[in-house]
């Protein structure tokens, strides 16, 4: 059995987006929940690098925190001056010099390349290619650079500009990613010359510089719709597109089903169990995880929620961050949940807050309930047991425990524990004046006549 190719993977990250016109850093904008950088640094890993160099430009503190979030391995490398991409993967020398079988050059803002294109741009590596590019057929081919094939390989990478008629009608081009043998990467990228009219040194010169060696390059083919860059927001937009249109397919043929796909939102990290339904216009922000028979209605809008087998939300529901609903729970229209366990067959249905609370099973807790968690300091906790029943507009000011199986009457406002089996009611005795609302009606009628008449 022959040892694993090492492999160090270079992406840069050092471009400036001024077509996003933005204050954020162009490759930490999100698609699917994580940015742009996340998406490649993921898929390197996934395709088995176990070294990453992520070239990025100067002050750029929040792209370095990033890198160390999503790959704490991962070293950093600055490119002072933007020479064109051979001249930055040569930031990343000192990465290069520790001999690496395999090099992938990647972009940071190209995040839809699966891990199984990575890895096959290593496999054409590992047959003897010293570059592979990668490569798409384009639906307009107008301003990419065309990659010539001859003989089964790959000849040159012509700019469109530079190309002839015959070149310009080729509609195989070039995705800008590339492989390199690492035991020639060094010698290829430093024969690449900046005779051109920008002065610049680009990497789609590694072709020519491996063939003046003798030495093989090869094309890998990719959808178009995976190797697109984002430069603007109107490409954000499109990636996000790409992006869900897979994870929708995903979902559906891992057993879910999605009532109307296209109005359904994922992370890039949602869980979704088998025989779940969701109906339309749902959104999963990330960390969430649905489990198997969960029925989530229209309009709902999760994050970092978790949601049990069979469970139930929606519609027009809101889980918060640390929502857990446990087998068969209930979260009903226009409910929000943070922070808060839900237990088995508890029924939370219809126009309440629970807010940093843990309701025990069976638990019944009426519309219009709120837990009051927050004093204007300090968040503080409501413990609600098994079986309880908490009337309709309610307020559990917390610190607060409802014991099981207690009873709280409609329209209480509770600030002290409540026994096990006890009923409480926080509310003023109901007081009845016979007579009273005629009375009021009478004289404020003779107040408006007498006001009408001296006018």
């Amino acid at each position: 059995m022959q040892p694993a190719r090492s492999c160090l993977a270079v992406i840069l990250a050092a471009g400036e987006g001024t077509r996003m016109r933005s204050l954020r850093p162009k490759v930490l904008h999100e698609v699917g929940g994580r940015s742009l950088l996340g998406h490649v640094l993921a898929a390197v890993a996934a395709a088995g690098a176990e070294a990453a160099t992520v070239v990025i430009g100067p002050d750029r503190p929040e792209v370095a925190r990033e890198v160390r979030e999503r790959f704490p391995a991962a070293a950093l490398a600055v490119q002072h001056e933007r020479r064109g991409t051979a001249h930055a993967v040569l930031a990343a020398r000192e990465s290069l010099l520790r001999g690496y079988d395999d090099v992938i050059v990647a972009f940071g803002d190209t995040p839809l390349v699966r891990p199984e294109t990575f890895a096959a741009l290593r496999a054409a590596l590992a047959k003897g290619a010293a570059v592979v590019a990668l490569g798409f057929e384009a639906g307009d081919p107008t301003g990419y650079g065309r990659l010539i094939e001859r003989d089964g390989g790959l000849e040159a990478i012509v700019e469109h500009k530079d190309a002839s008629p015959e070149q310009r009608a080729i509609t195989l081009c070039n995705a800008g990613l590339m492989a390199l043998a690492g035991e020639h990467a060094l010698a290829i990228l430093d024969a690449i010359g900046d005779d051109n009219a920008q002065g610049e040194f680009y990497l789609t010169d590694a072709v020519a510089a491996a063939r003046a060696r003798g030495l093989g390059a090869a094309v890998l083919r990719a959808p178009e719709s995976e190797v697109q860059g984002v430069n603007d927001r109107a490409q954000l937009a499109a990636a996000e597109a790409e992006f869900q249109r897979r994870r929708r397919l995903e979902v559906m043929a891992e057993g879910a089903t999605l009532i109307a796909p296209e109005t359904v939102f994922f992370s890039f990290d949602t869980q979704v169990g088998r025989d779940v339904l969701i109906e339309p216009n749902c959104v999963f922000l990330p960390g969430v995880r649905i489990a198997d028979g969960a029925v989530i209605h229209a309009f709902s809008h999760l994050e970092g929620a978790q949601v049990g087998p069979g469970a139930m939300v929606g519609p027009f529901a809101r889980l918060r961050p640390g929502a857990k609903l446990a087998e068969k729970a209930r979260a009903g229209n226009f409910v929000e949940i943070k922070a808060a366990e839900i237990g088995a067959g508890a029924k939370v249905n219809h126009l309440t807050y629970i807010g940093d609370a843990s309701i025990g099973a069976a638990a019944n807790i009426g519309a219009g309930t709120i837990t009051c968690n927050y004093d204007g300091f300090a968040k503080a906790r409501t413990t609600i047991g098994a079986g309880a029943f908490v009337g309709s507009n309610s307020s559990l000011v917390a610190p607060v425990t409802i014991g099981e199986g207690a009873y709280v009457g409609s329209g209480s406002v509770i600030t002290a524990d409540v026994k096990p089996d006890a009923l409480a009611v926080g509310r003023g005795r109901q007081v009845e004046k016979e007579g009273w609302a005629r009375s009021f009606r009478e004289a404020a009628a003779a107040r408006k006549a007498a006001k009408k008449a001296v006018e």
